[in-house]
């Protein structure tokens, strides 16, 4: 019976143990498999497809991007090997001390068995029923009889269940095993990937410094131009703006008593309770495109490759696949639709204060004025000849501020 405690009390605090090393486990292959799609969704958004001419920064910035993705792989199959080696250790403690166990229970079973069969030679249980001196006796020896009867089965099945308990461990402890050399070979073959990937790293890193100048040059110009193009979009939103507070104000019954701030939207009760309703869903709205991958964020950052030169990122440059639509992200209208100087499209969505912005579209389906539902097909994303990507710029402002989409939008 002590055993039996002993082994309960074991095994309650073994897997009190094992269902944390389970949370952070399956945390762990959710991580995994998380960095393994991410890989998967690199190579096809930038990777596969044929590039008409070669641009080595723009090539560094996919292999860069494509090299963090495959070391935080590997660090998370290390983390799993890591805790599938200290699971297998319990694991191998236990069974030890299991098998410590059942050695003593069998060999109390067998001293029992033994007693049992030399009390059985020299005395049978009905000699030794009727030798008691009265009937209070007789009954007493009759009592211990089939107590020391239930004694042993209940003996004997322990050992039966113990000895399933540690076949279970051992099969358990086999899979666990496998799962470790499944991983091991897993981080092997990763690391044969991205020593591949440093290969070409390196020799881009190369070509660049070659003609460094030229490469810093380049970036500087697109820098300005990007600043140029931002200034110009700012100043066709605070035109909008002011369009749309003059038509407003002609509706409103009441006029509001305090001056509007400039660059702000002056609010119908229909325009107020549309951006109380995109607020409410912040976090939870959806991604302008089906599939994609950030390949530059909000706000003001380093270059990647020159991180003396800062770049200003107003919204999410968003690579998808070709032939993709940009895709309404909230109910609201037209505010505009801006055609660039390259001939790509920029559709201006207003959601009361807020508008979103879904630019670098080959085409638009819509106009100005259209009424416009969350999740509507806006217009087919450019994919450009020389790099073969498809990316749309996607910008998200309240009045003229400029948000972080990122934070708005549901998480990947």
């Amino acid at each position: 019976m002590k055993n039996l405690k002993f082994h309960i009390v074991f095994s309650l605090v073994f897997l009190m143990s094992l269902s944390v090393f389970s949370q952070t486990k399956r945390e762990l292959e959710n991580q995994r498999e998380k960095y393994k799609a991410e890989i998967v969704k690199l190579n096809k958004l930038l990777f596969s497809e044929t590039k008409k001419g070669k641009n080595a920064l723009e090539d560094l910035k996919d292999i860069n991007q494509k090299i963090a993705v495959r070391n935080k792989l590997i660090n998370t199959i290390n983390l799993e090997a890591k805790l599938l080696s200290t699971e297998i250790r319990a694991n191998e403690r236990e069974i030890t001390k299991l098998n410590k166990s059942l050695k003593e229970l069998k060999a109390d079973y067998g001293e029992m068995i033994y007693k049992s069969y030399k009390s059985k030679s020299q005395q049978s249980r009905t000699m030794f029923l009727l030798s008691s001196q009265n009937f209070h006796q007789a009954y007493k020896r009759l009592e211990y009889m089939k107590q020391y009867t239930q004694f042993r089965k209940k003996q004997g099945e322990e050992i039966l269940v113990q000895t399933s308990f540690i076949e279970k461990k051992n099969d358990s402890l086999i899979i666990q095993k496998k799962n470790k050399e499944a991983l091991i070979l897993a981080e092997k073959n990763q690391k044969k990937e991205i020593e591949a990937d440093k290969r070409k790293q390196e020799d881009l890193l190369s070509t660049i410094k070659k003609k460094e100048g030229k490469y810093k040059r380049e970036i500087e110009k697109n820098v300005k131009e990007d600043k140029r193009i931002a200034a110009q979009i700012d100043k066709i939103i605070r035109d909008e703006i002011e369009k749309a507070n003059r038509l407003a104000l002609s509706k409103l019954k009441d006029k509001p008593k305090t001056p509007t701030k400039k660059n702000e939207f002056i609010l119908t009760p229909e325009a107020k309770a549309l951006a109380t309703k995109f607020e409410l869903n912040k976090g939870k709205l959806p991604w302008p495109v089906k599939e994609g991958l950030v390949v530059r964020k909000f706000g003001k950052q380093p270059h990647p490759t020159f991180p003396g030169i800062i770049i200003n990122g107003t919204g999410l440059h968003i690579v998808t696949s070709k032939g993709s639509n940009a895709e309404a992200i909230f109910s609201g209208e037209v505010l505009n639709v801006l055609v660039g100087s390259d001939g790509t499209k920029n559709v201006f969505i207003r959601h009361g204060n807020y508008i979103s912005s879904y630019n670098h579209l080959e085409n638009s389906f819509v106009k100005k004025g259209d009424k416009v539902e969350i999740g509507q097909n806006l217009g087919k994303i450019f994919t450009d000849k020389i790099n073969g990507k498809t990316t749309l710029v996607f910008v998200l402002l309240k009045n003229t501020e400029k948000l972080d989409p990122a934070s708005w939008m549901l998480k990947r």
